[in-house]
């Protein structure tokens, strides 16, 4: 690299003296050194240099043609000084033909006089001028005396003067005409010099522009030549040879301008590729061995990621666990310990290649108790070197077990400890910063695996613990009131036989034959119940089946309607649906005293409706949902179910008017049957 940062410093010195000439040092010091502040100066001088050029010909060009109508209008004052002379020496002696040769001279010595106006005043619209030199002014002013003091009038006294007094006065006009037009002559002359002379200045001038248009070029084109064509070429011979891999390649920096930056930017990324390209072996081993360390990473992590997700005990996920990080690792041993919130516990629940000695001791530690009680606060992982300068091991289990070194990396799942796992090695053992990464995300995903295991646990057990509520009011609403009514016939029974009421007698103990019949059959009833499943049929088939049921079992006719279709729901949701259906038909069976009963399940894509509606004696709604008699129908239990699964239950009934109970259920995300 020093030798490339020389090599770059020697080009630059060498650059920087090739523009270092004069030329590039006027236009640095005239234009600036950026190379669009340069061109734009230089174009704009040279556009400057061109529109004085040109502005300066149109104006000789333009005062050229001032001065050509001077010329055209001095000489006609000698054709016209001539024709009124012979006009006045033919003037007619009719009166009517002179008086009209009168009008006409009048005419001529008005234009006469307009045109003396015109030489002596100019008129740029014309354009008409004369030349302000050789004497031209002062011949232009001689004239026009001459005309005023001697042409002029003799002319007027001509044409008011009789035949024989004009015969003398045209002889002086001739002679004094003649005066006039060699005064005319001498000034056009005059102006026919300056004429000319204007006329070789203005070719003069054009040769001037051409040759500067040509000059101009030319510095135009070595400008570009020099200020852009030559850096862009060795930029593009630069580039063609770093195509090639010529990575030594270098450009000379030829300016100081933007392409001057480029070049040495140019050079400096040559620099730059050359030291890359010098190790990009090494480069090339130290990317794939950190690539290869990411792929056993991924591999490590979708392997103890997919054992995870399988099913079992926390004994059995954290066994599989452990057999999986502790062969990644190399470890020796390894272990499990799960935190207990209440006690601040850590209690040792699976372990791999430990000694029962060690166990024992090892069994229950206090948060915050050696390294494994510190590591269950935190989020990272800590490592242990068990020495005595260390002081690590404050209990002195692990050195004593022949340890050199122990992980402890904490199990969390969203900041809550949910305990840690350790690896034992037998040797010294370093921990880097990306084993460090995946220890910790290893112990998040066996975090969340032990939490899903307790949730499911929790889960079934709150299902066993609602069903069992389920169970037990209904037992309470059948068989529980049966019982009682059962015990009161006994006692009437008891003190019937005392009093030697033998028919009071005999008629309680019938009662009490029917009220154990009805037990009996409330019992087999509700063991139909709890027996429902899902596994081969769907709920229009199991409401079917029910109809059958309660057709065999109540006089009172029944029908069954079905419309329209839709998916089945979860199995779940369908049993206690028809866990539903049938408390309402067993109530209507035993307490309706009905004549005819109709079932409708409705279904359409995302939800499900079922109508259950009796013709017998109905009851009293306020009166049961109040608390009143008979409010232990199973209406509780109903509604308690429907709620369970997110139906709405809807129950109108008056006494005499029969009952009609409408279930609507709508599908939610996570309803559609697995099966």
């Amino acid at each position: 690299m020093e030798t490339i940062a020389e090599r770059g410093s020697d080009l630059r010195k060498v650059a920087d003296a090739s523009i270092a000439g004069p030329g590039a040092a006027w236009v640095d010091r005239f234009f600036g050194s950026k190379i669009s502040t340069r061109i734009i100066g230089i174009l704009v001088a040279f556009f400057c240099c061109a529109l004085i050029a040109i502005g300066t010909t149109l104006y000789i060009s333009w005062r050229l043609e001032g001065v050509a109508a001077a010329i055209n209008d001095a000489g006609s004052l000698r054709m016209r000084s001539w024709h009124i002379a012979h006009d006045l020496a033919r003037l007619p002696d009719e009166p009517e033909a002179r008086r009209m040769s009168i009008e006409e001279i009048d005419r001529e010595l008005a234009a006469v006089a307009a045109i003396q106006a015109g030489l002596r005043t100019g008129d740029p619209q014309r354009p008409l001028f004369i030349p302000r030199d050789r004497g031209i002014p002062e011949a232009v002013e001689a004239a026009d005396r001459r005309w005023n003091a001697h042409v002029l009038p003799l002319a007027r006294r001509i044409m008011v003067s009789d035949s024989a007094e004009s015969e003398a006065l045209l002889v002086d006009l001739q002679a004094t005409t003649g005066g006039f037009v060699a005064e005319v002559d001498k000034m056009v002359g005059s102006m026919e010099g300056s004429y000319a002379r204007n006329t070789a200045i203005l070719r003069t001038s054009q040769v001037v522009l051409i040759a500067m248009a040509v000059f101009g070029t030319i510095v135009l084109i070595r400008f570009f030549f020099v200020a852009v064509i030559r850096p862009v070429h060795e930029l593009q011979s630069g580039m063609q040879r770093m195509e090639d891999e010529e990575f030594e390649a270098r450009v000379p920096v030829l300016t100081r301008d933007e392409f001057g930056d480029l070049s040495r930017g140019f050079n400096r990324m040559g620099a730059h590729l050359q030291s890359l390209y010098g190790t990009l072996e090494e480069r090339v081993k130290v990317e794939t061995r950190r690539l290869e360390e990411k792929n056993r990473e991924l591999a490590v992590l979708y392997e103890v990621s997919r054992f995870l997700h399988t099913p079992g005990s926390i004994e059995d996920i954290s066994r599989g666990f452990l057999a999986r990080v502790k062969d990644t690792f190399g470890a020796a041993a390894a272990s499990v310990r799960l935190f207990d919130r209440r006690s601040g516990n850590l209690y040792l629940t699976t372990q791999d290649g430990l000694a029962d000695e060690f166990i024992d001791r090892e069994a229950v530690l206090r948060c915050g108790e050696c390294l494994c009680g510190e590591a269950v606060n935190g989020e990272a992982a800590i490592v242990g070197a068990l020495d005595a300068q260390s002081g690590t091991d404050s209990l002195g289990h692990c050195a004593r077990a022949g340890f050199a070194t122990v992980f402890a990396v904490p199990v969390n799942n969203n900041r809550k400890a949910v305990g840690l796992f350790n690896l034992f090695f037998a040797q010294p053992t370093r921990l880097s910063a990306g084993d460090r990464i995946l220890l910790e995300s290893l112990g998040q995903h066996l975090a969340v695996a032990i939490e899903h295991v307790r949730l499911q646990a929790r889960e079934r057990e709150m299902a066993v613990s609602e069903e069992r509520n389920l169970m037990a009011q209904e037992l309470h609403d059948s068989l529980a009131q049966g019982l009682a009514y059962l015990n009161l016939q006994t006692q009437v029974v008891d003190g019937a036989i005392k009093q030697g009421r033998i028919d009071e007698a005999n008629e309680a103990v019938e009662l009490i034959r029917v009220g154990v019949q009805e037990s009996y059959s409330d019992v087999r009833e509700l063991l139909q119940h709890f027996r429902v499943r899902f596994d081969h049929q769907d709920l229009e088939s199991a409401i079917g089946a029910a109809v059958a049921k309660f057709s065999s079992q109540c006089p009172a006719g029944i029908s069954y309607e079905v419309e329209g279709v839709g998916l089945s729901f979860d199995a779940e949701i369908d049993t206690q649906l028809l866990y539903i259906v049938q408390e309402a038909l067993s109530n209507i069976r035993k307490h309706a005293n009905a004549r005819q009963v109709l079932v409708t399940l409705g279904r359409n894509r995302d939800s499900v409706e079922i109508r259950i509606r009796d013709d017998g004696i109905g009851f009293d709604l306020d009166a049961i949902e109040g608390g009143g008699v008979g409010a232990q129908v199973g209406l509780h239990i109903m509604r308690e179910r429907a709620a369970r699964i997110g139906a709405r239950l809807d129950i109108r009934s008056r006494p005499g008017e029969g009952v009609q109970l409408t279930l609507y259920l709508k599908r939610k995300v996570g309803m559609i049957a697995a099966r």
